[in-house]
């Protein structure tokens, strides 16, 4: 197998990993093989950059921004695009809204 071929292969377990949220056994033997592959590439934004607010969803508190003035604010909305509008990163679950400029982010359950 090619580097190529293991970088896709592993940015394809970690965008499955991240639509399984809530089912820690299977992210958990994910996050096991993903070593072999080779870690996607870090983020380049960092979350204590960007303004959050406090909300009360459906499902309970979460927080939500939408700093289009933040240069992090910018490089996350492009992860999240590469990620099908879904992520994890840190112990928190990032989600898109609809409107494609506002992020919605929710501490993940242990």
């Amino acid at each position: 197998m090619s580097v190529d071929e293991k970088q896709k292969l592993g940015e394809v377990l970690a965008r499955l990993r991240d639509g399984l949220q809530g089912l820690q056994p299977a992210i958990e033997a994910i996050d096991s093989f993903l070593p072999y592959l080779g870690e996607p590439k870090e983020p380049t934004w960092n979350p204590g950059k960007i303004k959050w607010s406090q909300e009360q969803g459906a499902k309970g508190p979460f927080e939500k921004s939408e700093d289009v003035t933040s240069l992090d604010f910018k490089e996350m909305l492009k992860d999240l695009a590469a990620h099908q509008g879904k992520l994890s990163r840190d112990g928190y679950f990032y989600w898109t809204f609809q409107n494609g400029s506002t992020v919605g982010r929710k501490k993940r359950q242990k």
